[in-house]
């Protein structure tokens, strides 16, 4: 499946992962109007239950370069008659926002194969996924800066500092540099590093170690932990672990696991 301009593309690598790959090569797959509705299209693929996981990844020498700034690629939005500059500003930006949030909350996990440059609003796809592999190649930048704005953009300011602490978060924000694979696998902001020619295998054999797993007990442990990284002490996450947990019980995968177990065999979970 590919969106109707050819900006996103969305093949099945398995029956249950699915890769997304964004296709603007030629500008270092940079943010347009096409590809944030491409992106919407794959997302409601990736929502409709075929897909246990995917993975997200570049066309081309880049992941993403951010927001497009060459002047040739289409609006984020349509301009409205009579409506001021600073409106249309404004829906564009919370275009992309809310873009951003879904893949968030998506219920299946996102694995991020980060091949090239990931700025800007690339990070900001990056940082929205539940994983993030990098190649050799990969380069990560908080460049909002740059561009004669803040850092303040696109979920950067909420999800950077929950993934490499506030600190490290600080000195990328407001310096705007970008730092290569190494520096991010030492940051902790990439899980691994690798060749790249072994990205895409590399991101498939993480996807299928977590599809392997109980469908609900994926789908769970993903909207459980975005609640409990927002919890406001311990006993508020502990209670969400609580309900999940009991829940759970209530399939059949706990059985099955310890069957399974007993018998020296692999388990057959429970559809969702």
């Amino acid at each position: 499946m590919a969106s109707q301009d050819n900006t996103v593309q969305l093949e099945a690598l398995d029956d249950d992962i699915a890769l997304v790959t964004l296709n603007r090569p030629r500008v270092l797959n940079a943010i347009d109007g096409s590809l944030i509705r491409g992106m919407d299209a794959a997302l409601d693929a990736l929502s409709a239950g075929v897909y246990r996981a995917a993975i997200l990844t570049g066309a081309g020498r880049g992941f993403c370069a951010g927001a497009d700034l060459s002047g040739t690629g289409e609006a984020w939005v349509d301009t409205k008659p009579h409506s001021p500059a600073f409106k249309t500003n404004y829906d564009a930006q919370v275009r992309l926002a809310d873009l951003y949030v879904r893949m968030y909350e998506l219920p299946i996990p996102v694995i991020a194969a980060v091949n090239g440059v990931a700025v800007g609003g690339g990070l900001a796809f990056a940082l929205h996924c539940d994983i993030r592999i990098g190649s050799d190649n990969a380069r990560f930048g908080s460049v909002f800066i740059k561009a004669g704005y803040s850092s303040m953009d696109m979920g950067t300011s909420y999800l950077l500092p929950k993934i490499v602490g506030a600190g490290v978060a600080r000195e990328l924000m407001l310096t705007g540099r970008i730092i290569d694979a190494a520096e991010a696998y030492r940051i902790k902001l990439v899980h691994e590093v690798v060749a790249p020619d072994d990205l895409i295998a590399a991101a498939r054999a993480k996807a299928r170690e977590i599809a392997d797993n109980n469908a609900f007990g994926v789908w769970q442990t993903k909207i459980g932990l975005n609640a409990a990284l927002d919890a406001p002490s311990l006993r508020h996450a502990i209670e969400i672990e609580n309900r999940t947990q009991i829940l759970t019980g209530f399939t059949n995968n706990p059985t099955e696991a310890a069957q399974a177990h007993r018998e020296k065999r692999p388990p057959v979970w429970d559809q969702l």
